[in-house]
């Protein structure tokens, strides 16, 4: 699903996205590194054990890139989840939001993985425990606190299965080495008061950590852009440059036909994480870029995009047909 949104919603021509011929293509930005959002393992995961031989060392000042040596020898093929600084802040329970910087390597061939330590890296967010991310990330995070550093060797099983990971030169028989640093955990969602919306916008229901409802009026949509806050954050304001994680619902407006319920076409509530993003920079569809940057984190904000700041006359697939305008409700949890 995360794959479809980013089809959604990234424009085609993105430096860094291989995005010939759209679909699910456009969401190849998130295979040029070893992001834990692609796809959780085929096989089920070994429970994580705290320590094995041998291991991998690690050298470096928190906060800062780690330095990680392999070991000669072969792996010991079991999960290791090996915490090597303790944290004293909040203990990261099941389905929390952790914020986590992390560094790879590939054991056989010591290959480095492109992190969030590297130029263009940012912080994952992972939902810890979840199923839809792999465990050597969302296993490795729970029952953490806010401020360690974890080291985790993660067989096949653990990792990306026996598929691998082709384009970032993952075997479906390697063994990865990752260290994480877990900086935070994310609010799920906005809190507070939404404030009341004119009848003829799509009025939205989003107080459930769930995907929100769009009802869409009888009325033709606008013309203009509308970016209307529902929930007024407290925290700074977007700035263009940033990544932005959101919690959204996407829906088209069909003119005239009254639905008391749209149908969505994609959530970010169906992956267990935020959908992230350049913001302000033509990583997504002008609409996005125009109605969030100057947005305080912590906002509920309602996009009403019309075709020409969407996807035009282009369709994208079935469920967002030529000329549509799209309806938004997004939850703006952090920005970086």
């Amino acid at each position: 699903m995360r794959r479809r949104l980013a089809a959604a919603l990234i424009v085609p021509a993105l430096m860094l996205t291989a995005a010939c011929g759209g679909g699910d293509d456009a969401a190849k930005k998130k295979d040029a590194s070893a992001s834990p959002t692609d796809s959780a393992s085929q096989a089920p995961a070994p429970k994580p054990v705290s320590d094995a031989s041998p291991m991998p060392t690690v050298a470096g000042d928190a906060g800062k890139k780690p330095t990680i040596t392999i070991p000669k020898g072969d792996p010991s093929g079991k999960f290791v989840v090996k915490t090597l600084t303790a944290g004293t802040g909040q203990e990261v329970k099941k389905d929390d939001l952790a914020v986590t910087k992390y560094t790879g390597k590939i054991w056989k061939s010591g290959k480095d993985l492109a992190g969030s330590y590297d130029q263009g890296g940012v912080p994952q967010v992972i939902p810890a425990g979840s199923q839809t991310y792999i465990p050597a990330f969302s296993e490795a995070v729970l029952g953490q606190k806010v401020g360690a550093r974890v080291l985790v060797v993660a067989p096949p099983a653990a990792a990306f299965g026996a598929a691998g990971k082709q384009e970032l030169g993952v075997s479906g028989t390697d063994n990865l080495v990752f260290v994480l640093d877990i900086d935070s955990v994310m609010p799920k969602k906005v809190e507070g008061t939404q404030s009341a919306i004119p009848s003829d916008l799509p009025q939205i229901k989003a107080d459930k950590d769930e995907a929100a409802t769009i009802s869409v009026p009888k009325n033709d949509p606008p013309k203009k852009l509308v970016d209307q806050v529902l929930v007024e954050g407290k925290g700074a304001e977007v700035k263009s440059g940033q990544t932005v994680y959101m919690q959204y619902s996407g829906a088209t407006w069909k003119p005239n036909e009254g639905l008391p319920q749209a149908k969505l076409f994609d959530t970010s509530w169906k992956t267990g994480a935020p959908f992230s993003t350049v913001i302000g920079q033509g990583q997504v569809i002008e609409g996005w870029d125009k109605g969030l940057v100057g947005k305080k984190v912590g906002s509920r904000v309602l996009l009403v995009i019309p075709p020409e700041q969407g996807y035009k006359d282009k369709a994208q697939g079935a469920d967002i047909p030529a000329n549509s305008t799209l309806v938004f409700v997004v939850d703006i949890v952090g920005a970086m």
